[in-house]
């Protein structure tokens, strides 16, 4: 069994209404930092976005750490864990997906979000998979960096991500 405790996919979401309606959702594709992951977290709860995880994990979903980096937010995050990718796209509300990569040409900018959109990010140590990214160069977006920066944390590009999608949005309505 790998470092991930096999829990149910966030059995208290079942049961209890949920906290907010997500503007967006969030996938961390097989994330293997909890600290990233609480992070991200945060950040959804700041902008009004659901998160989910896809296993395997790196971690435990009741991972001190995990906990630590979202700090007393998590209490207030919608989010769920899908035991893969099938499960994910037959339970997300939106097909409208955009994936985070630093093999896009496209800009995270290029495009108009909307409410609703599900923004996709891989794992720390090496993004999302090829099979993910094919045939789906239209939806790719890269946010861009220097040449002697390999990538941006996770976590920071959820960030830009999620606010340039809140950026526009606010600007919207």
């Amino acid at each position: 069994m790998s470092a991930e405790q096999r829990a149910p996919a966030n059995p208290a979401a079942t049961k209890v209404p949920p906290k907010y309606a997500p503007r967006w959702h969030v996938v961390l594709y097989q994330p293997e930092i909890p600290y990233n992951t609480g992070s991200v977290g945060r950040t959804c709860v700041a902008v009004g976005a659901k998160l989910w995880l896809v296993r395997p994990l790196g971690f435990r979903v009741d991972d001190y750490y995990l906990r630590r980096a979202g700090l007393d937010y998590w209490e207030h995050l919608e989010w769920q864990v899908v035991d893969d990718w099938a499960e994910l796209v037959c339970r997300l509300p939106s097909e409208r997906h955009w994936y985070f990569t630093k093999r896009a040409q496209r800009a995270y900018t290029d495009p108009s979000f909307a409410a609703g959109d599900v923004l996709v990010f891989g794992r720390e140590s090496q993004g999302l998979p090829p099979e993910l990214l094919h045939g789906r160069s239209d939806r790719c977006l890269r946010i861009p960096t220097r040449p002697q920066v390999r990538s941006l944390n996770l976590s920071n590009s959820v960030a830009v991500a999620l606010y340039e999608a809140a950026r526009q949005w606010d600007m919207a309505t």
